[in-house]
């Protein structure tokens, strides 16, 4: 049946149509920058990895999404967890306020499942879990010990530290949690008392990697260091040796290797591959206000780094990648998707850069008293406090193992 009206009628209808029509596009337009900027690099850039966990009929971008507060958290409490460094054990070093412990990602469209460490070490009772990388997979590692001990408080362990790898074992699942350092993930050898790091090359270290039933790598960070953080003298790649070269490139070279690696060494038919995405810094202020302007917290009169965050970041005008790796970033993406048999990237570069508030800063125990005074120049904005954002790491980490 046709719809009948007046001239007068049609205009005002027609009107109001276009009102509604210019509303909506307004909302939608002043919806997150963040999130869609999330939900864009969602859609262009996984496509070929894992199915992602479905909910409700509906695929969910678990890398997507928000930060909400919920006052279930934390997962526990560390006093109760005998795993974590000085480093990051930011409320039994002093931090004062408790509020960044009460968040919890919530990815655009479902829940994530709550994390069970009893059915985590069911599930993979007899078997081995690596992390093999920098400190930012130390961190990931301690927070998984600390999430499973607190879900099975009566389970015997055993605990071994060494350089490079270390062990936590539940004993009677017969599970293994270790972390193995190799920074580059690459070789590092010495010659002639000189540090030579083999951008063509993975030998010794790789022979611990392969038995793992589970493997989570990550690199990134000490890339980019000079100065007395550089853990090289010369590189050398193709028979080449290099006092320098272009930061960017020396890490794709790297993990290029490393996935060439992987490719003709693990068996993907027994051992799941991860990848930890590149961990933001927070020592740049500029990086997460709207016009580069300092933030109202109570750092701001005194530092323009995270010293003082005490919120994330829930919108503004970031756009993905934003602050200190974004090349890195896009490498990192890139050598993936271009294996055989491309690793599960647990892209966390975006849910971890709204997390300001989540760092040591100078709540560390590595920091001495006259650091701890000085936050402007000692304020640790890498790593991350325990219990904190490696928690949703091992939270979404969990959801792509199990479903």
């Amino acid at each position: 049946m046709a719809f009948l009206c007046s001239q007068s009628s049609c205009s005002f209808l027609g009107s109001c149509f276009v009102l509604l029509c210019w509303v909506l596009a307004q909302s939608h337009i002043a919806s997150s920058a963040v999130i869609m900027s999330m939900r864009n690099h969602n859609n262009n850039h996984h496509h070929r990895r894992q199915p992602m966990f479905q909910t409700n009929q509906s695929s969910c971008a678990l890398f997507a999404g928000t930060w909400v507060r919920d006052e279930s958290y934390p997962l526990y409490q560390y006093s109760d967890c005998p795993a974590i460094d000085a480093e990051f054990n930011c409320q039994m070093y002093g931090r004062p306020d408790t509020d960044y412990l009460k968040y919890r990602w919530r990815p655009l469209n479902c829940e994530l499942p709550r994390f069970n460490g009893v059915e985590f070490l069911l599930k993979m009772k007899g078997k081995t879990v690596m992390f093999v990388g920098d400190s930012l997979g130390r961190n990931q590692w301690e927070s998984l010990i600390c999430m499973v001990s607190a879900s099975a408080p009566g389970s015997q362990t055993q605990m071994t530290r060494g350089d490079p790898i270390s062990t936590f074992k539940f004993l009677d699942y017969g599970v293994s949690l270790s972390y193995y350092r190799a920074t580059y993930l690459v070789d590092i050898d010495m010659f002639q008392g000189k540090r030579i790091l083999k951008l063509d090359e993975i030998s010794g270290n790789g022979n611990a990697w392969r038995n793992a039933d589970v493997l989570s790598f990550n690199t990134g960070h000490w890339w980019s260091h000079r100065g007395s953080l550089q853990g090289w003298d010369y590189m050398e790649s193709g028979g080449k040796f290099y006092q320098d070269m272009d930061r960017v490139a020396a890490l794709e070279k790297g993990l290029r290797t490393w996935a060439k690696w992987v490719d003709a060494n693990i068996d993907r038919t027994r051992t799941k591959v991860f990848f930890l995405s590149i961990s933001p810094t927070h020592y740049n202020q500029n990086e997460w206000t709207d016009d580069g302007t300092m933030a109202t917290t109570m750092a701001a009169t005194s530092t323009k780094n995270c010293y003082g965050e005490t919120t994330p970041m829930i919108s503004g005008g970031a756009t993905y990648p934003i602050g200190a790796y974004p090349a890195e970033t896009r490498v990192v993406d890139s050598v993936i998707r271009d294996m055989q048999s491309p690793a599960y990237l647990l892209d966390i570069t975006m849910l971890s850069e709204l997390r300001k508030d989540g760092h040591p800063s100078i709540y560390s125990g590595d920091l001495s008293p006259s650091q701890r005074a000085n936050p402007s120049r000692s304020a640790d904005c890498s790593h991350w406090c325990l219990p904190g954002l490696p928690d949703t790491w091992n939270q979404l980490f969990y959801t792509a193992l199990f479903f």
